[in-house]
């Protein structure tokens, strides 16, 4: 007896999407299955030491009027990765909630300097994995934001 896999989300090549537990209501993010892991502009970051393990501070700035915003974190990994360029980079890792087409779920993303790209975050296919499928022709799937910044997602469900 075979198993189906459960049926995945159809995303666009971009997105707008959340990171809750990084006070980011609304961000839009290229959804690219051509990177391994996912990416967010940071204007500054700067490293310490909280009760004996490595956290990382950052601000960034969401995109368009939105306010800055100042962050910590853990770092739950730190490794060698390559950009678009060919260029490689050490870079602090983060865990946190992404929110994107009513799903909620834990990923990691690497801090870096994105200030050229068109994008501030990359959405890797580690944070996809068993959960979307992108379709390259379109864009914006799951509602763009509103005025007050929110993106127009139903409400969120756990997803593995």
């Amino acid at each position: 007896m075979s198993v189906s896999p459960s049926p995945s989300i159809l995303l666009g090549w971009r997105e707008w999407v959340a990171l809750p537990g990084l006070g980011i209501r609304a961000i839009q993010a290229k959804v690219d299955s051509g990177a391994r892991s996912s990416a967010l502009h940071v204007d500054a970051q700067w490293r310490f030491v909280e009760g004996g393990a490595p956290w990382v501070g950052f601000r960034l700035t969401p995109g368009g009027n939105a306010a800055t915003i100042e962050c910590t974190s853990a770092i739950v990994d730190e490794r060698e990765v390559t950009d678009s360029g060919g260029h490689t980079s050490l870079r602090a890792f983060v865990r946190t909630p992404l929110r994107v087409a009513g799903v909620e779920r834990d990923i990691d993303i690497n801090l870096t300097d994105r200030r050229g790209m068109r994008f501030p975050m990359l959405l890797g296919r580690s944070a996809m994995a068993r959960a979307f499928t992108i379709d390259p022709a379109r864009s914006f799937l799951h509602g763009r934001a509103d005025p007050a910044g929110n993106p127009s997602d139903p409400p969120r469900t756990p997803h593995p």
